[in-house]
């Protein structure tokens, strides 16, 4: 029998990462860990303690503090923060902003990659975020790495959100300041692992980025059973 994949998707904010890493989990019936829910959920718990983003040392304690669950099947994943399901109230600007702050925190992605680690480690996983391949799972078997050019995912973002609260250029701004903040860190920065299936999914469906990575799987699964 084959041993439980890992299969690690990142990329930038927009990418399409959640959507693509759902839909593969649910196809491959594998366990999804959407790693960025686990840094809005952290934004989120800093928020209520009424802890400035600013204050590493008081962000980094809320973190370790935290209970953060992820529970249910990929279509229906329930983030639960404390006990209480705040997949909802994660979802928001606001906590989307403050997780991309909170997220280049050195301490609190130690914490959090802890966790993820823990999470995946007998296999059978598709996670997806943005030091996966690089930094959580180094090892795992399967590597993707989606990206979509800034104005794309910039257009993408605001037909997910509800309220439309922001204009496009407003958007725009917050996804490259986003992809600035992830790039520079110092600890865990947003790069392609060497061995990652690099995907532009700007000028392609859901589809077709879907079939493509399927098939990536299936040829990767084909080759491990004849070695």
């Amino acid at each position: 029998m084959s041993k439980p994949l890992i299969i690690a998707i990142d990329g930038p904010s927009g990418a399409g990462k959640s959507t693509l890493g759902r839909r593969l989990a649910h196809e491959l019936g594998l366990l999804y860990i959407d790693t960025g829910a686990m840094y809005r959920a952290v934004a989120l718990a800093v928020a209520a303690a009424g802890v400035e983003v600013s204050d590493a040392a008081a962000v980094a304690a809320v973190a370790r503090g935290a209970s953060i669950r992820l529970e249910g099947d990929p279509d229906a994943l329930r983030v639960l923060l404390d006990g209480r399901d705040v997949s909802e109230e994660i979802r928001g600007e606001s906590v989307g902003h403050a997780a991309s702050v909170v997220s280049a925190i050195p301490e609190v992605r130690r914490e959090l990659v802890r966790r993820q680690r823990e999470m995946g480690a007998s296999g059978g996983v598709v996670l997806d975020g943005r030091d996966i391949g690089t930094v959580v799972f180094p090892s795992a078997d399967v590597k993707f790495f989606l990206t979509a050019v800034p104005e794309e995912r910039a257009r993408r973002r605001l037909d997910e959100e509800r309220t439309r609260a922001q204009s496009f250029a407003e958007t725009l701004a917050d996804i490259n300041e986003r992809d600035r903040r992830d790039s520079t860190r110092d600890d865990s920065p947003l790069r392609i692992a060497d061995d990652a299936v690099v995907i532009d999914t700007t000028e392609l469906s859901i589809d077709e980025v879907f079939r493509r990575m399927l098939q990536v799987v299936r040829e990767r699964r084909s080759r491990e059973r004849t070695q």
